[in-house]
């Protein structure tokens, strides 16, 4: 049986330079590797690595427009994070049902 959440997608967002650019192209939309190493404060070479790694989780694509590539963020890449956060958020929400009952129980 495959996890619900790979652990590729939790080390990959768990970077900040990562997520950040990440972040970037899902609010700004598709930018070149140019455009975006102009505002991520680490080198080209880095920004690159760090694009690969996004492109490895399956959270952006990219293309190639003459000697640019240009990348976009996958946003449906996220669904294995979202459904593992649902999982998580209805086991929490049992068990805060079950001892407000047992409380209430307790007060009668």
């Amino acid at each position: 049986m495959q996890p619900i959440l790979s652990e590729a997608l939790f080390r990959t967002l768990g970077d900040p330079t990562r997520r950040a650019l990440f972040e970037r192209l899902a609010r700004d939309g598709e930018q070149s590797v140019h455009a975006l190493t102009e505002q991520a404060g680490v080198s080209q070479p880095m920004v690159s690595r760090h694009l690969g790694a996004l492109k490895a989780a399956g959270l952006v694509t990219d293309r190639r427009q003459g000697r640019e590539t240009h990348y976009r963020a996958r946003p449906e890449g996220l669904a294995p994070l979202v459904d593992w956060m649902a999982l998580y958020g209805a086991f929490w929400n049992e068990r805060f049902d079950a001892l407000e009952n047992l409380l209430g129980r307790m007060d009668q």
